[in-house]
């Protein structure tokens, strides 16, 4: 059985966050999920592999970006908070959940897009988790490949898992097979997937197919890192 809990706090600029918890009776590890740039953490795709994860027996923690919030109250786009931000806002809520942790579960971090970036950079600093998973890491901008965002894949102290379509307008493989990366680094292409892991028609693959292999494989890297 998923609990849903939200707690909405919405400020304008302080790093807290509001956050949705799904979790179940017996879990065997915590996600803490971060939403991408344009999306927040109630968007059908975190929603979705949330409860995948759920049905995996993994907890999920979402939570969103104090820009985010902002957008939210007040009905109007905001950019993304800058980068420092954004590692102050992620690292209390894994302080929260690391600090709350009373049933000892090993707790990974990730997210989509920019949130697994934000979570990246944050695997350099020495916070206390088991791992990272970046779903659809953008190594750059799109249509500037030349702005590459490689950091933190090469300054990690953590295991990463990157699970990433082949055809990825912000990295594709023919890019990411030419980058210097940690080898703590572990990417898994998905076959004629976008930056959302969707595939085209004619490839054969459904975009479901891919969702259920990238939580297969987002289980199988918890497992080996616990």
């Amino acid at each position: 059985m998923t609990i849903n809990i939200e707690n909405k706090i919405a400020p304008a600029e302080a790093s807290q966050s509001s956050v949705i918890e799904n979790f179940v009776k017996q879990p065997k590890a915590l996600f803490i999920f971060a939403h991408g740039a344009g999306a927040d953490k109630s968007h059908h795709f975190m929603e979705n592999f949330s409860t995948a994860l759920n049905n995996k027996n993994i907890n999920v923690v979402r939570f969103n970006f104090p820009y985010m919030d902002k957008r939210l109250v007040d009905g109007r786009k905001y950019p993304p908070n800058r980068m420092p931000l954004l590692l102050e806002c992620y690292q209390e809520v894994v302080d929260k959940y690391l600090q709350d942790n009373s049933n000892g579960l090993p707790v990974f971090i990730g997210g989509k897009s920019m949130g697994g970036r934000v979570a990246a950079t944050l695997s350099s600093s020495g916070v206390a988790v088991k791992g990272t998973v970046c779903i659809g890491y953008p190594f750059h901008p799109q249509k500037k490949p030349e702005k590459l965002r490689l950091e933190p894949l090469q300054e990690t102290l953590l295991p990463i898992l990157i699970l990433q379509g082949d055809r990825d307008t912000l990295g594709d493989k023919s890019e990411i097979e030419n980058y210097d990366i940690s080898p703590l680094c572990e990417v898994f292409y998905f076959e004629d997937g976008d930056h959302n892991l969707k595939p085209r028609v004619k490839s054969g693959y459904t975009h479901a197919q891919h969702l259920k292999t990238a939580v297969e494989q987002l289980v199988r890297f918890i497992h080996e890192q616990s």
